[in-house]
């Protein structure tokens, strides 16, 4: 094994402390007689250890090695995973260093362990080529990663030799991307206190909701669909607001399109009001990659004095650096103009000492103005509440009430809290479910 993985060339960083670069180790210690057998034993288990971690983290099953290995292969960033995220099949001298090492990998899927293991008395390898999982598929946060992992880890079982799966890759990091960004839809920042740098965190649980979930709205969903349709096909496309009031489907929507375009390479990173002081660190860590980012800011809104805003207004439009072509800001929020105004901010002239009047409410208003689509969600009418209810009761048999008495209830359960509005009718549909 040591021997196939020092031949890596563009792969090398799999050999920083993974568990690949520890067994080979174990294997040149095994050759050279170098260690003892209850040393060598101990070194094993360490590393098997590390695996099943890592096949419950992201619920692989089935042969764990393969899966490991495949998913080595799709999360290293390197000048070929790259290239080839951004610009597919190439011509290129750099094509022969990745066929030499998928050959390596190759090789690897194909690693005889019964030597070690008769020498060593174990069968931790052989049990783990045929792993059987306990966890349910619909209990794993990561089934998106774990099901294309696996669905690759099978093709290349499957192929001839290096250069099959230099093919066999190549077209998945084209279709899918390389690293986190090509595996996950979502996610989170963590920014150092001055913000000169930022790590991204995948969101593994992301609600796998789908804008039909959300019941009417239709005007709502069409202008949001169009816009972000034109974003992933590269087309001009604007900065979005969703505002109205709560409960009505804003941040639903918005997880549902992130659902919907996934597979046409749409992402999300969320960030909170705290990490605007970083936003032009997350930019530029994005905007050379093959993805179309959403920069996503749920319940977005200012109170007199705060000021982050500024660094909002700077991003959107204004600054001498371009927002890059791949990203867009969708924000959600129960205010319309996002900052809070008063009276005051009218007659600011008399009462704020300001030369000219009303420039106060024009300073404000310039926020909204530079989302240029906003799209207004309202609480619905007692008539289209109804029908929500019953829409959402529909989708579950379990719920044998008559249509009237339904009605009756969800009327008196919004009476109790909450008002007339889709996060409503949902909690009531899922009181009923409880009762079942």
């Amino acid at each position: 094994m040591y021997r196939e993985i020092s031949k890596l060339i563009l792969y090398r960083d799999c050999l920083n402390g993974t568990i690949l670069s520890e067994l080979g180790k174990v294997f040149k210690d095994f050759d050279e007689k170098s260690a003892s057998e209850d040393d060598l034993r101990t070194r094993i288990y360490a590393q098997v250890r590390r695996l099943l971690e890592l096949a419950t983290k992201y619920g692989f099953d089935e042969n764990l090695w393969h899966n490991y290995l495949t998913f080595l292969m799709i999360t290293d960033e390197n000048p070929f995973s790259l290239t080839y995220e951004k610009a597919g099949i190439q011509e290129g001298t750099v094509n022969g260093f990745a066929i030499n090492d998928f050959s390596v990998f190759k090789s690897l899927f194909d690693f005889d362990f019964s030597d070690i293991e008769s020498a060593l008395g174990i069968n931790c390898f052989s049990t783990l080529s045929n792993y059987q999982a306990i966890a349910k598929r619909e209990q794993i946060f990561n089934k998106n990663v774990s099901e294309k992992v696996k669905a690759l880890s099978s093709a290349i079982e499957k192929a001839a030799d290096g250069e099959a799966v230099f093919f066999l890759v190549a077209d998945f990091y084209k279709k899918y991307g390389v690293g986190m960004f090509g595996l996950n839809k979502a996610f989170r920042v963590e920014n150092s206190a001055d913000f000169t740098s930022v790590k991204f965190r995948a969101i593994t649980n992301m609600q796998a909701v789908q804008l039909d979930d959300l019941i009417g709205y239709e005007p709502q969903k069409k202008a949001l669909i169009d816009n972000t349709e034109a974003f992933v096909n590269g087309k001009g496309a604007n900065n979005l607001l969703l505002y109205g009031d709560s409960g009505t489907g804003k941040s639903t929507s918005i997880k549902a399109i992130v659902n919907q375009y996934y597979d046409r390479g749409l992402r999300m990173i969320e960030i909170y009001k705290h990490q605007f002081g970083c936003l032009s660190k997350i930019i530029s860590e994005i905007k050379n990659r093959n993805y179309r980012f959403i920069i996503y800011m749920d319940d977005l809104s200012f109170e007199e004095s705060e000021i982050e805003y500024k660094y909002l207004k700077a991003i959107i439009e204004g600054g001498v650096e371009n927002k890059p072509d791949n990203v867009l800001i969708y924000a959600t929020s129960n205010r319309r103009h996002l900052i809070k105004e008063t009276w005051n901010d009218r007659n600011d002239s008399t009462m704020r000492g300001d030369i000219h009047r009303s420039e106060t409410i024009e300073e404000k208003l310039s926020l909204v103005n530079r989302f240029g689509v906003s799209i207004g969600y309202f609480k619905p009418s007692r008539a289209e509440f109804d029908n929500i209810v019953l829409s959402l009761a529909a989708r579950h048999p379990e719920i044998t009430m008559p249509p009237d008495q339904i009605i009756a209830e969800a009327h008196k359960w919004e009476m109790l809290g909450g008002g007339i509005s889709g996060r409503t009718a949902q909690q009531f549909i899922n009181h009923l479910c409880g009762l079942n």
